[in-house]
């Protein structure tokens, strides 16, 4: 089992775990609300019912407290009509691990719970397990999320996007490179990072590009054609580029968990 998932003995090691927020700078700008309709439309049959309610009780803790807090274990279950018994085969530290094992929580030391306040987009391979309507509504979301933003949200959303790459260490040419794949067209990708790297040299984050990195001309990647499609309001991040060359910050998670709860 891999080494984020914790490994619980017949009995919890506490009886309250420190909560707090799990940062990722791309994820708590894109992803979605564990309480938003796409989580509970679609993450639903993924993570099962009991993981689902988890992890939007602990996202309504966060909300009311920001730094941090202490849950209550028994009292957490017991609140979600979950039982305790049975040690790690119990409703809900099954549920508990379920999270980690999707890469959406994680146990910090002895008495620490790091939690995604976003989930992102499902996966390829995770709408291939959801039943054809559900892929059916999946689709027809998408292609409403591609058709609601105007330009400007557009725009906006890219520059979101490419700030927080050099955030996290990107250079200008592979932040360029992630955006195409993620279908921004090469002119709105191009004026993303030049407004990125602006925007880091005018707060003092960083250092001007070298000359010519981002003030040429765009130019479009190999193969690239007509058929590009606007950044979705709701999904910047199209799904199939995704396994392929994920973008840095959480490491792809398990798409093979047990069952759900």
């Amino acid at each position: 089992m891999p080494s984020y998932v914790p490994l619980l003995d017949d009995a919890l090691p506490n009886t309250t775990l420190h909560v707090s927020a799990w940062a990722d700078p791309v994820l708590d700008r894109v992803g979605h609300d564990p309480r938003s309709a796409y989580v509970e439309q679609f993450w639903l049959g993924i993570l099962g019912p009991s993981t689902t309610w988890l992890l939007r009780r602990l996202a309504d803790g966060l909300d009311a407290r920001p730094d941090g807090y202490d849950l209550t274990l028994e009292d957490t279950a017991r609140s979600l009509g979950l039982g305790m018994k049975g040690g790690r085969h119990s409703p809900f530290v099954r549920a508990l691990v379920r999270a980690c094992q999707f890469r959406l929580a994680q146990i910090v030391g002895d008495e620490g719970l790091a939690v995604r306040t976003k989930l992102p987009s499902l996966s390829r391979h995770q709408l291939e397990r959801l039943p054809p309507g559900l892929r059916d509504a999946h689709r027809a979301w998408e292609e409403r999320a591609r058709q609601t933003p105007d330009a400007e949200l557009r725009r906006r959303r890219a520059r979101e996007l490419a700030l927080s790459l050099l955030d996290l260490g990107e250079d200008t040419a592979d932040v360029e490179r992630l955006l195409h794949r993620w279908r921004i067209h090469p002119a709105m990708a191009h004026e993303a990072l030049r407004w990125a790297v602006t925007h880091r040299t005018a707060h003092g984050i960083g250092t001007p590009a070298p000359p010519g990195e981002t003030t040429g001309a765009p130019s479009a990647p190999t193969g690239a054609d007509d058929r590009w499609e606007p950044l979705g309001a709701s999904q910047p991040l199209p799904p199939v580029p995704i396994p392929r060359t994920p973008p840095p910050g959480p490491r792809s998670r398990q798409d093979h968990p047990p069952d759900a709860a």
